[in-house]
């Protein structure tokens, strides 16, 4: 490092620079971070840090630009040497100047034809939470950012653009620097300079990864001027959104015994019993256990870290960056947490007047560790807190750990290391090298090459072990009155370990060649490139179990009966040659043609290319003079078209081939064990990729002395090629196991829009923005049995959507079942079902298709920046409506009740309910195991929640130049705190089912809101 500052030095001396310094305030004296100040007609400059401050070497006399989105431009002529500058910045919206990042460059906003959002690092910086992409809901249009869970490590936001286009996967293609199928989950939010979503045929230029749209991920880059160093700190408190209110044991004994009045067998509970459940005065012998108050912690903790370094000259420019986060869970005595370390460096060297060389290399170090417990099936938490019996302790007066219902299932020790260990380390190296040439004999042509090589190892080890519950026979005492408890082992026999390793390794070449060029007042950009993408994985996996003990936790240490060994590999390769033309005149007519000649290893050889080309047009009608003459009070209005065919390849690879798995084993000769080869599916050689056909139309304005701006987008997509089985046309009966074809067709149409406004009054400023995206998907085709009524089918409706009998009330007594048609046993208390078809009789033919989701068809976002001197708040309203998430619960003697179901319920002495009687697991026609039956169950997942504020102060200069600081900024913030939703005792966006579930949807870490407090500090 430190001959590395010795170069620079030495650099800026030769040069003879003198050094301005200073810093950019708005009006009322609030700093603005990530302004640019760049020299007039030079390559030179640097932006603003987040106290305002910079520092740049520049030659004497040369004239200073400084602007950034939302005020007027300034210039300052640099004269001496160590001028010290503060710069006021008068407000404005205009956005025209602005850079936005596109396919392989850039381009003004002012001359962009595309459906583009984007946002900056620093506003997703205001938001504590540790997944950037829990961050992104209502702050870009068109993007649905839905977070199904908050697991350390785990807590990942589903991400859609425009909702869901396809049968298959609807994921984004995902590109950070340049480099295709990165993740975004663990990017330290210091780091990212802005993100970038292309909705429309600008995502052409991606080809056959590109038809669910691109996020376009840019990190920050060095800055001309001395080091520059910043430390962020904060340290928070979560919680859960909302945790299910079960019954208690009072509650529960009752429903119990209504439960045996109904079956006419005797009652199990006595009046006196159901007293002591509920008075506490006997808590040996009667407790009343709140599982998930005994499991789940008020508060836990997470902390974040970063340092970084930023600065440079005209030959070296470089960000230096370290970072790191820790999320605790949410359980007593936890196993569940997450560390992350990282690093990055951007460096950016001029080798000489027409050469550049840049060095990216990033790291990250991913911790994630759970106990010995999986989390799945019957020994998920919080299916065991679910269905845990009320009248069963956690944990004995004594500390001791309580009994189960089955299977070891006691929530607050599954939680816990007393089951084993399951740890998860990832290690994370993307690194990237970038060459950019100018070519001097010809004006505004240059080459750029690039070569990166990411490397991902992935170390997984699960040691699991028995653990023990205690058990009371509820008779037995010992001399001293005391409780004789029996501990039992849970779980597994003996201890055993398995353990995994996998390397992946993805390499990135590409070349492009830029040509810029004005002829007169026509303006032509030229982009030409290809690209080869190549990766390979390789897994090993090993097993041993009867471990003599738990004290040593190793391969070698485990028994030689029954271990196992085994590992797979794979590799991928792409190819493609891809470009744009832009052309605009006078920044008034605009035009872009975009293709790329996409080549994927998916697809067989002769059908592995595919052409995929877009173009868009643009007219800026405020440029022509009747405009200006007659609507100047609208400053800028856009109109803008596109039309672009992508393509979407994220299926199985190799489906055109015979494929062969291993399916046990055969003995010869009675001692020569071989594995036994099976065929798989009918290959299916004509597989290609889905392909999307996108319309996009929309404007963008300012007006009001571009104090106001908006922007609204409409499309229409048109997916076919999709993947899917015919399963109609030739039905199951056949015996033949037909591979999946490319028949199947969905469309997709909606708008967005963006309105945002600023202003300031004396020392106030404010600026407020809203924004909304709608989208509902329609199935064309999909080969679906011919003859079924209208109202069940689905083709011409909403993808996923879910049959369901029509839950229209209760029967109030048995004369109400009399008069109705009704299931078979039908009894009062119970739900009615719909006779849909009127045929007087309940039966397959009366479910109806329900055309919600658990994917939102609206949502939106409110965001609010106010200011007063050195004050800010910012905030973020954020909502969706339109989908739908159903429930159930392993209810009866089986286990434990919701409280919301047994308030209000149906009984005798109220036979008005509007909720059913007290039900035994699926043993009623209208609860079942698996996913529910009926309407009933399901619930609106409309909500409207705060996602984010943030109140700062940034102290006086005055008070803190004297320690050397430049910048001090403290603030108090929180994510997730208000959250408004007719649902009860689950978020609204966790989901429906859980890949880890049995029977219970409500399985699955909540949702955490968070309450935090950092500091900013910039030397």
């Amino acid at each position: 490092m430190i001959p590395f500052f010795l170069l620079l030095s030495l650099t800026s001396f030769a040069q003879q620079k003198i050094t301005v310094s200073g810093s950019v305030l708005s009006e009322n004296n609030v700093p603005i971070p990530d302004v640019s100040i760049s020299v007039v007609s030079q390559a030179t400059g640097t932006t603003t840090q987040a106290n305002g401050s910079f520092t740049l070497q520049v030659n004497k006399g040369a004239t200073l630009l400084i602007s950034v989105i939302g005020y007027e431009e300034q210039r300052i002529i640099a004269d001496k040497d160590g001028l010290m500058l503060v710069i006021k910045l008068t407000a404005t919206t205009s956005s025209l100047n602005e850079v936005v990042v596109v396919g392989y460059g850039t381009t003004r906003k002012a001359t962009l034809t595309g459906s583009v959002s984007a946002v900056k690092g620093s506003v997703l910086q205001k938001s504590p939470l540790a997944n950037v992409t829990n961050s992104l809901s209502g702050r870009l249009p068109g993007l649905v950012a839905v977070t199904r869970t908050g697991e350390p490590g785990n807590d990942g936001s589903v991400l859609r653009i425009r909702g869901a286009n396809t049968l298959g996967d609807n994921s984004p293609l995902i590109v950070v620097d340049g480099i295709a199928n990165r993740s975004i989950d663990r990017l330290d939010p210091a780091d990212i300079e802005n993100i970038t979503v292309l909705k429309d045929a600008s995502a052409a230029i991606y080809g056959a990864q590109a038809a669910n749209g691109v996020i376009l991920v840019t990190t920050k880059r060095g800055t001309t001027g001395k080091p520059q160093v910043q430390v962020n700190l904060h340290s928070g408190l979560t919680a859960p959104t909302v945790l299910p209110k079960m019954a208690d044991a009072a509650n529960y004994a009752q429903m119990i015994n209504e439960i045996k009045e109904y079956a006419g067998e005797p009652l199990r509970y006595t009046a006196e019993e159901i007293q002591k459940y509920k008075d506490g005065s006997e808590p040996w012998l009667y407790p009343n256990t709140d599982w998930f108050k005994a499991t789940v912690k008020p508060l836990s903790a997470q902390r974040y870290a970063n340092i970084s370094i930023r600065g440079g000259s005209d030959a070296i420019k470089y960000l230096l960056s370290a970072g790191g986060n820790y999320q605790d869970g949410m359980y007593y005595n936890s196993a569940t947490n997450y560390h992350q370390y990282n690093f990055r460096t951007n460096i950016d060297a001029k080798i000489s007047k027409d050469i550049r060389l840049s060095f990216d290399l990033q790291g990250n170090q991913e911790n994630r560790n759970f106990s010995g417990i999986t989390g799945e099936g019957a020994l998920n938490p919080f299916w065991a807190m679910n269905r845990a019996y009320p009248y069963l302790p956690a944990k004995w007066p004594n500390g001791l750990p309580g009994p189960d219902v089955e299977y070891g299932a006691n929530s607050t020790v599954i939680v816990t290391d007393a089951t084993g260990y399951d740890r998860n380390i990832a290690y994370i190296m993307q690194s990237n090298v970038k060459l950019d040439i100018n070519i001097p004999w010809v004006k505004g042509l240059s080459v750029t090459a690039n070569v990166s090589v990411d490397k991902n190892i992935q170390t997984r080890k699960l040691f699991q072990k028995p653990w023990y519950l205690y058990t009371w026979d509820r008779t037995t005492y010992d001399a001293n009155k005391v409780p004789v408890l029996v501990a039992g082992k849970r779980g597994f026999a003996e201890p055993r370990l398995r353990q995994s390793f996998t390397n992946t390794q993805r390499s990135t070449l590409n070349a492009l060649i830029n040509y810029e060029t004005n002829i007169k007042d026509n303006n032509i950009k030229i982009l030409l490139g290809t690209e080869k993408q190549t990766g390979d994985l390789m897994n090993f996996q090993a097993f041993r179990r009867y471990f003599a003990s738990t004290a040593i936790d190793q391969l070698d240490a485990g028994g030689n009966l029954l271990k196992d060994n085994s590992g797979y590999a794979s590799t991928n390769a792409r190819l493609n040659y891809f470009g744009r033309l832009n052309y605009n005149y006078l920044g008034k007519y605009l035009a872009e043609f975009v293709f790329r000649y996409d080549g994927s290893y998916i697809f067989p050889a002769n059908k592995r290319f595919g052409f995929f080309p877009g173009v868009s047009l643009g007219y800026r009608i405020s440029q022509e003079n009747f405009w200006k003459n007659n609507l100047s009070f609208i400053n800028e209005f856009k109109i803008r078209g596109s039309w672009g065919k992508t393509g979407n390849d994220r299926i199985d690879p190799y489906q055109y081939l015979s494929t062969y798995s291993y399916s046990g084993t055969y003995i010869f000769n009675q001692n020569t064990q071989v594995n036994q080869v099976a065929a798989g599916v009918t290959p299916n050689p004509g597989v290609t990729w889905e392909i999307a056909n996108q319309s996009n139309i929309g404007f963008d304005g300012q007006m009001l002395n571009n104090k106001l701006s908006f922007s609204f987008d409409y499309f229409y997509n048109l997916r076919s090629n999709i993947l899917w089985w015919r399963n109609a046309s030739v039905p199951s009966s056949t015996g033949l196991t037909l591979p999946q074809e490319n028949l199947g067709r969905v469309s997709n149409q909606g708008f967005e829009f963006q309105v945002g406004y600023n202003n300031k009054i004396g020392d106030f400023t404010y600026a407020l923005s809203v924004n909304g995206a709608y989208s509902k998907n329609k199935i064309l085709f999909w080969d679906e049995t011919p003859g079924i009524p209208g109202y069940q089918q689905s083709t011409g409706h909403p993808m996923n959507s879910q049959l369901y009998y029509q839950a229209i009330g209760i029967f109030k007594d048995q004369g109400a079942v009399d008069k109705y048609p009704h299931w078979a046993g039908a009894r009062a208390g119970d739900i009615i079902f719909k006779d849909v078809n009127n045929d007087g009789k309940i039966d397959g033919l009366d479910q109806v298709r329900d055309y919600k989701t658990d994917i939102p068809t609206f949502t939106g976002g409110f965001s609010m920046d106010l200011g007063y001197k050195n004050l800010y708040i910012s905030a973020l309203i954020q909502g969706a409506s339109g989908a739908e998430r159903s429930y159930r619960t392993f209810s009866g003697e089986a286990g434990n009740f919701l409280q919301d179901d047994v308030t209000g319920r149906w009984t005798k002495d109220n036979i008005n309910a509007i909720k059913p009687r007290t039900w035994n697991r699926s043993k009623e026609y209208w609860m079942t195991d698996g996913a529910p039956n009926n309407t009933y169950w399901v619930r609106k997942s409309d909500y409207a929640r705060l996602k984010n504020v943030e109140v700062g102060y940034n102290l006086p200069k005055k008070l803190i130049k004297r320690v050397g600081i430049s910048a001090l900024r403290v603030y108090i913030s929180g994510a997730n705190l208000i959250t408004v939703t007719p649902m009860v005792d689950w978020d609204p966006e966790s989901p429906n089912n859980d890949d880890k579930s049995i029977w219970v949807n409500s399985q699955v870490y909540p949702l955490m809101k968070v309450y935090n407090a950092g500091v900013s500090i910039t030397f």
